[in-house]
C-alpha cells in the first residue's frame, strides 16, 4: 500500500496510453443497438407494424388490388353470361355433408316454380341433386385483359349445373361474377385519379406557397369559387357534358379527370400552408443562394418535409374518389353499361321494391365499405409511420 502525499503536496498524475473507446462508458443492449443502427426506413416499417389494423388493411388492400389483375380466372362466370333460367335466383349455400357423409363443397340443385299471387319466382333446393365445386376447371370463355382468349376458371359449377354464391340479377347474371369484374374499374379509377389530383395540387398548391404574391391571390380566390360549389351538381353538370357517343372507355377517362380536377382543392391549399412555413428556413434560403431553381426546391426539399400529410391525404382521397364513381354510376351519370363497376351494380337496387324482394342485389355495397375503411385504417398508420421519432 503506497503511502499518503504530505498535505500540500501535487497529487500523482496518470495517463492511459490504452486507445479509446467511445462505447467503454456507456454500453447499449442489443436492442438498443439495433434500433441505434437501424435506417429511416426500417424504423418506418417497425413503426408501421406496431399499427395491427393498418397492417391487416395493408395486406387486405394488396390482395384486393393484385385480385383485379387476374379476376377473369377468379370469376366462376363471364361477366355478360346469362342464366334464363335462374333470373333473380338467390345466393345458394355452399354445403361440405350430405346425408351424414363428407362430400366436399357442393351445392345442391335447384328448381323454379311460379308464384302466381305475387308473379314471382320461388327457388327450392332438390336434395338428391348433389352439384360438386370445381377447381381449377374448364368453363366460360374470356379473354384476358382483352388479348388472351381462355377458358380456365379457379372456381366453377358442376358440369351442367350451377353455382350462385350471392344470387344473380334481373338478367341471370352471377352477381359475385360481376363484383369481381366491377372492382376493377371502381379500384383503378381512384389511383387515376388521385395521380391527376395530387400533380395539380401539389404544382398549383407549391407555386402558390412558394412564390406568394399576385398569383397565390388568384388561386386561393379559384380554391374557394371551386369549394364553394356543391360537390354533387357539380359531378352531375361535369358529367352531364361527356357526349353520348363517346366510348365506354373514352367515358371511363372522362370521370376519372372530372374526379381530379375536383379533388385537388384540398391538397393544394394544405400545401401551400405548408409551404408558406417551411420557404423561410435556412435549408431553402442556402439552396435558393446556389441556384437551385423552383421546381427542385419544391420537389426535392420542401414536398419530402410534410409527405406524411400527403400520404394521409392520398389515402383519404382514394376512397372519396371511389364513391365519387359510385355516386355517379348509380344516378346514371357516371360509367355506362357495357362497363361494369361497383356503382353501375348499385344501380340494380333502386328501387325499395328490388330491396325488399332481392335483398342480395345490395351485396356490391359490401367491397365498397370494407375498401374505404381499409384505406382509412392504412392512412393512419402510414401517417405515423412516416415520422417514427414521435
Amino acid at each position: 500500500m503506497s503511502p499518503l502525499p504530505a498535505p500540500g503536496a501535487p497529487l500523482p498524475h496518470y495517463v492511459s496510453t490504452a486507445p479509446f473507446d467511445p462505447h467503454a462508458t456507456e454500453t447499449m443492449t442489443a436492442a438498443q443497438s439495433r434500433i441505434h443502427l437501424a435506417s429511416q426506413k426500417q424504423l418506418m416499417w417497425w413503426k408501421f407494424k406496431q399499427h395491427r389494423l393498418a397492417l391487416i388493411s395493408g395486406i387486405f388492400l394488396a390482395a384486393v388490388y393484385l385480385m383485379i389483375l387476374i379476376v377473369e380466372f377468379l370469376a366462376p362466370y363471364g361477366l355478360h353470361t346469362r342464366n334464363v333460367d335462374f333470373i333473380h335466383a338467390p345466393p345458394q349455400r355452399v354445403h361440405f355433408f350430405d346425408k351424414g357423409e363428407f362430400v366436399g363443397p357442393f351445392v345442391y340443385g335447384r328448381s323454379m316454380t311460379l308464384d302466381l299471387d305475387t308473379l314471382h319466382r320461388v327457388y327450392t333446393d332438390r336434395p338428391n341433386d348433389v352439384q360438386p365445386i370445381r377447381f381449377f376447371c374448364r368453363g366460360d370463355s374470356y379473354k384476358f385483359w382483352g388479348l388472351v382468349a381462355s377458358n380456365y376458371h379457379l372456381i366453377c359449377p358442376a358440369i351442367g349445373g350451377q353455382m350462385f354464391l350471392l344470387g344473380t340479377d334481373r338478367l341471370g347474371r352471377d352477381v359475385l361474377s360481376r363484383i369481381l369484374y366491377g372492382a376493377r374499374i371502381s379500384l383503378t379509377i381512384g389511383l387515376i385519379g388521385i395521380s391527376i389530383s395530387f400533380v395539380l395540387g401539389i404544382v398549383i398548391g407549391g407555386l402558390a406557397g412558394y412564390w406568394g404574391g399576385v398569383f397565390d391571390l388568384i388561386v386561393q380566390r379559384l380554391i374557394e369559387v371551386l369549394q364553394s360549389l356543391p360537390s354533387l351538381p357539380l359531378w352531375m353538370a361535369l358529367a352531364a357534358i361527356m357526349p353520348v357517343t363517346w366510348s365506354p372507355i373514352v367515358i371511363y377517362f372522362g370521370i376519372t379527370v372530372i374526379l381530379g380536377i375536383i379533388d385537388w382543392t384540398g391538397l393544394a391549399r394544405a400545401v401551400r400552408s405548408k409551404l408558406l412555413a417551411l420557404r423561410e428556413e435556412d435549408y431553402v434560403q442556402a439552396a435558393q443562394l446556389m441556384g437551385a431553381s423552383t421546381p427542385r426546391i419544391i420537389g426535392r426539399h420542401l414536398v419530402p418535409g410534410f409527405m406524411s400529410h400527403l400520404i394521409a391525404s392520398a389515402t383519404i382521397s382514394i376512397p372519396g374518389m371511389i364513391l365519387g364513381e359510385t355516386a355517379l354510376s348509380f344516378l346514371g351519370l357516371g360509367l355506362r353499361p357495357p362497363i361494369t363497376s361497383w356503382g353501375i351494380l348499385l344501380t340494380e337496387a333502386k328501387s325499395v321494391s328490388v330491396i325488399a324482394f332481392y335483398p342480395w342485389l345490395l351485396f356490391p355495397i359490401i367491397p365498397v365499405v370494407l375498401v374505404i375503411l381499409a384505406f382509412n385504417f392504412l392512412g393512419d398508420g402510414l401517417r405515423d409511420a412516416a415520422d417514427p421519432y414521435k
